[in-house]
């Protein structure tokens, strides 16, 4: 295992814990099926805390798509053409 594995399994678990963190902004199935929760257009801004996770998961969603392709070149995994 090199060291940009490590680094992305990191960004990796950052990612799904800032995921978890971020509290629901739907009324979910149950109020979709029922009806329910039907504020689509409310103004709901976010604020503080739920800004800032809101914010770092997409950075480091942003960071994983770019290391993703770094350990793609950096390992060699290119499809070569078939002869």
């Amino acid at each position: 295992m090199k060291w940009y594995d490590i680094i992305f399994i990191i960004v990796s678990l950052v990612i799904i814990i800032l995921s978890l963190l971020q509290g629901g902004k739907t009324g979910g199935a149950s109020g979709a099926i029922t009806g329910g929760g039907l504020n689509v257009f409310a103004k709901t801004k976010e604020r503080g805390s739920e800004k800032v996770v809101t914010w770092l998961t997409f950075g480091f969603a942003v960071l994983f798509l770019f290391l993703a392709l770094i350990i793609s070149v950096l390992a060699g995994n290119g499809s070569t053409p078939a002869e």
